[in-house]
């Protein structure tokens, strides 16, 4: 998605930045190398879909995992 403001405004993409920054840092060791790229998007999908989406805390979310705040707010309904 292109940057809808001036050159070099980087808060367009803030958010999308951030999260890249967490995939790489709790995901690769640095040295990290692949032998495909098969494998490669078989551990960013695992990463997002086993641990982000669901297990990892997030401060959006008052520092409760995706599953935690879900059944908080399925409680908060009944």
């Amino acid at each position: 998605v292109p940057s809808m403001s001036a050159a070099g405004y980087c808060y367009d993409n803030a958010t999308c930045e951030s999260f890249f920054a967490t995939l790489k840092n709790e995901t690769f060791p640095e040295d990290q190398v692949f032998d495909s790229r098969r494998e490669a998007n078989l551990a960013i999908f695992e990463y997002i879909e086993t641990f982000y989406n669901r297990r990892r805390k997030h401060s959006s979310l008052g520092y409760k995992s995706p599953e935690e705040f879900l059944a908080q707010h399925a409680l908060s309904m009944n």
